[in-house]
């Protein structure tokens, strides 16, 4: 194991890794369309048609040759979308409504505002070919790759997938991911665990299934026959407390006697004391997350997110700066909070926010622990000082949760 602490591209890109390893052992499954959401595709999907596989209207309006001229003769027919369309004579027209595919003749539609009809004939605006046509092929050609092995699906894929043709899909098994509490003062009963229902929301958005097995105690040996025995039974064990050096944090030395721990500690503030091991003797991957609720939320999402889901990018919006926020140590990504307020962001936990934590010098520390710093709307990550006016990336939170 190593003790150097790593840069978080460095901890997720080993996390992407480990992700492609484990889903190649993952048994699969197939599953309605309608259930795909935050499943993880086991197979690459090639297109085996063209899409549309003929061309269709985009508008009520007459369906020609853009190429002839006006006045063209209007049929005496009309095409709607059950319909098998008409071969067109040159300088001929016909009725079509949306969705309804052109003859193959035609190459445009006027739409029905712009057209007018006298005693049989059609007149209206010049249009060129292409006009109002969605074009065979033109939304997918056949023999593309259109979704790969290992990509997690949303929602909105089901349109595409549905265009093409699948009622179902392949998919790996979710992860059953045990969430264990650490904690003499948890287990006991003196302080609440307020991580893993955190957790187990998370897991269970990014599409896989948590399960809370309690608490442990600060007992070396209990901690580490612990992580063992649901070792056993689950894909993923999730501890949370008990990463860092002190002298009851025992959860990483019991996973460098379980297996092989692939990073410990992360230059990101708050939730510096992340590890991640590989437990090959078990067949599972252990994740501890360290204790302080906001800096587990923090580390959770920036970095163990990308073994549990396969994405890294983070989607922001530019806001400005309202106070000036300083760094103590360099050497460190900084999770910063901040509330939005149309273009500004007012860093949560700053002495001129609703929660007072730090004056101008960000404070991980004590924020890491103020649960009220979770009612940000996003965050910013900065390594350097920032200055009241600068403009800031903010990663909204529904981005990564």
């Amino acid at each position: 194991m190593t003790r150097e602490m790593v840069w978080r591209a460095a901890t997720t890109d080993r996390l992407l890794e480990l992700r492609e390893a484990v889903l190649a052992e993952q048994p699969t499954e197939t599953i309605a369309l309608a259930d795909v959401a935050g499943r993880t595709l086991a197979t690459d999907l090639v297109a085996e048609r063209n899409l549309p596989s003929v061309s269709r209207s985009t508008m009520d309006g007459y369906a020609f040759d853009a190429t002839d001229d006006y006045p063209l003769t209007l049929r005496d027919e009309e095409v709607f979308p059950e319909d098998e369309p008409p071969a067109l004579a040159s300088g001929e027209a016909i009725r079509i409504f949306t969705g309804a595919p052109l003859p193959p003749e035609a190459n445009a539609v006027l739409k029905q505002e712009q057209a007018v009809v006298e005693d049989g004939y059609l007149r209206g605006d010049p249009i060129t070919p292409g006009t109002y046509i969605y074009e065979r092929g033109s939304n997918v050609s056949a023999g593309e790759r259109l979704f790969e092995m290992g990509e997690r699906l949303t929602p909105k894929d089901t349109l595409l997938l549905g265009d093409l043709g699948y009622d179902a899909v392949e998919v790996h098994e979710r992860f059953d991911a045990a969430l264990l509490a650490t904690g003499t003062e948890i287990h006991e009963g003196r302080q609440r665990d307020l991580d893993s229902p955190m957790l187990a929301s998370l897991l269970q958005s990014w599409g896989h299934e948590p399960t809370h097995e309690g608490t442990v105690p600060d007992e070396y040996h209990r901690v580490r026959d612990r992580i063992a025995d649901l070792a056993d039974d689950y894909d993923v064990v999730v501890t949370t407390g008990g990463t860092s050096v002190g002298d009851k944090d025992h959860v990483v030395r019991a996973l460098e006697e379980l297996g092989e721990v692939l990073f410990h500690r992360v230059r990101i503030r708050p939730g510096k004391p992340l590890a991640v091991a590989r437990l090959p003797d078990y067949g599972a991957v252990a994740v501890a997350i360290p204790g302080k609720p906001v800096g587990a939320h923090a580390v959770t999402t920036l970095v163990a997110r990308a073994f549990f889901t396969g994405e890294t990018a983070l989607p922001t919006v530019s806001a400005t700066l309202t106070t000036d926020v300083g760094i103590g140590v360099s050497g460190f990504e900084y999770v910063v909070p901040v509330l939005l307020d149309g273009d500004e962001a007012t860093p949560l936990g700053h002495a001129e926010s609703p929660l007072s934590v730090y004056d101008e010098t960000f404070d991980p520390s004590v924020l890491s622990s103020s649960t009220r710093a979770s009612r940000a709307d996003g965050f910013f990550v900065t390594e350097n000082d920032r200055t009241s006016g600068d403009s800031v990336a903010v990663v909204p939170y529904a981005v990564v949760e």
